[in-house]
């Protein structure tokens, strides 16, 4: 159908899929903030695209709600991938996707109605080296390192999956409130050693093998879940000795499993729901040009 949209959601991250050969108007950062806005468009933590690729079986866009573009989401993919499969693009359990933070490979595991209510995605490697993310600071590595933020000195570790992230832990039992991720998520995101703005993580080891976090997505503020911050705050907290993989990580929005080679690739699986397809109204069209 022309102007069609796929709504799906991973842990309660929430993305519209779309395919620009059927729009009849441009993803422009203007269109995207107004049909992601939850009051005045359908509402969304990001838009999916789906683009050709030359690398890999399907391309993939991702565009968040203030019309900035991310290199890679992991709960994206994961709903990216349930998309291609209730849309019939594909009906292999297993495929390459191709997006601006890299190549990822997909296994669907399809359930006893015939969906793909969850998928496993080897999301590559972690790394903290500055220009990875990039960071500013002259380091080899973003470990354990001090800032400041909002009137506070705290320490973070740097890491990249493909996008940037800044993961900040509590240890000894303490926990992250959600007032202090609305006031260092937006101060972190556009702190001055990140160029590029990050991703923030809030971060509590509460087991061996089991992490806590909050989430502030650039670009998208507070998020109930994050494939790509998950495999960020597991990464370093492996790389800090804090938690051994494979690790658990909770969310406000739920659970991902993430596994963490000794060469830091990751391999994230977790939840997928459809919630809706349906197509763009003419008036609210021609409200995006």
């Amino acid at each position: 159908m022309k102007n069609s949209f796929f709504r799906g959601h991973g842990l309660g991250n929430d993305y519209l899929v779309m395919d620009p050969k059927e729009l009849s108007f441009r993803l422009t950062p203007k269109a995207t903030r107004s049909i992601c806005d939850r009051h005045w468009g359908l509402g969304s933590d990001g838009i999916l695209a789906l683009v050709p690729s030359k690398k890999a079986d399907f391309g993939l866009r991702i565009f968040n709600p203030d019309g900035s573009e991310a290199e890679k989401s992991g709960n994206g993919l994961r709903i990216f991938a349930r998309y291609l499969h209730a849309t019939r693009k594909t009906k292999r359990p297993e495929f390459t996707v191709d997006t601006k933070g890299g190549l990822v490979h997909i296994r669907l595991h399809i359930d006893r109605y015939g969906d793909a209510s969850a998928a496993t995605v080897q999301m590559g490697a972690a790394t903290f080296r500055p220009a990875a993310l990039p960071c500013t600071l002259s380091a080899d590595e973003l470990i354990n390192h001090p800032i400041e933020a909002a009137g506070r000195s705290l320490r973070f570790t740097g890491v990249s999956v493909g996008n940037p992230h800044c993961v900040l832990f509590k240890s000894g039992g303490e926990q992250w409130t959600r007032e202090e991720l609305l006031e260092l998520g937006p101060a972190l995101e556009h702190h001055a050693l990140f160029p590029k703005r990050t991703n923030v993580q809030l971060a509590v080891p509460t087991g061996p093998q089991e992490l806590y976090i909050l989430i502030w997505e650039r670009g998208a503020g507070e998020t109930q879940a994050s494939g790509s911050s998950s495999c960020a705050a597991a990464s370093a907290a492996v790389r800090l000795g804090l938690v051994k993989s494979p690790v658990t990580v909770k969310m406000p929005g739920g659970t991902l499993a993430i596994d963490v080679a000794k060469d830091f690739r990751l391999t994230m699986k977790g939840p997928v729901a459809e919630v809706a397809r349906g197509t763009l109204s003419p008036s609210f069209i021609r409200s995006l040009k």
